[in-house]
């Protein structure tokens, strides 16, 4: 009886725990708010401009390529947007660093790709959050702008 007890314990805390573990909302998030919160931080640059979606920018003197940015952040404790965001700033850093090293001074044409299903918007980014990761996939086209 004693062991019956346990194994019904063993097996609804690994239960409880698998599902804990596979949640996988998807939220959209306000990519205004998340800037605003990167640039209070000090963590994106302000030498690579950024464009979402069907933004309008200057005329592209050069494409530099299509680059992607995954990026997962620890959720735990945090808020899912609080994670989302954080991990959308990351990806934002990663496009710039990016744009940088391949002598471009702005990513036009970001959008969602997480899960491999694309969403693009000049005003919202899709990230998955779960009960312990949240995570972004960004793409974009580096470029170099006209002045």
């Amino acid at each position: 009886m004693k062991q019956l007890a346990y194994l019904v314990l063993v097996s609804l805390l690994l239960f409880s725990y698998s599902t804990g573990q596979a949640r996988n909302t998807l939220l959209k998030v306000s990519i205004e708010e998340a800037l605003a919160w990167g640039e209070d931080e000090g963590v994106l640059k302000s030498s690579v401009r950024l464009y979402f979606g069907d933004q309008e920018h200057p005329a592209i003197e050069r494409n530099l390529g299509t680059y992607t940015a995954n990026r997962k952040t620890n959720a735990f404790g945090k808020s899912d947007q609080k994670a989302c965001k954080w991990a959308f700033l990351s990806a934002m850093v990663t496009l710039q660093d990016r744009a940088i090293a391949e002598g471009g001074n702005a990513v036009v044409n970001i959008h969602s790709y997480y899960s491999r299903n694309e969403f693009s918007s000049a005003t919202e980014f899709e990230c998955g959050a779960g009960a312990i990761m949240a995570g972004v996939t960004m793409v974009g086209d580096v470029v170099q702008l006209a002045e």
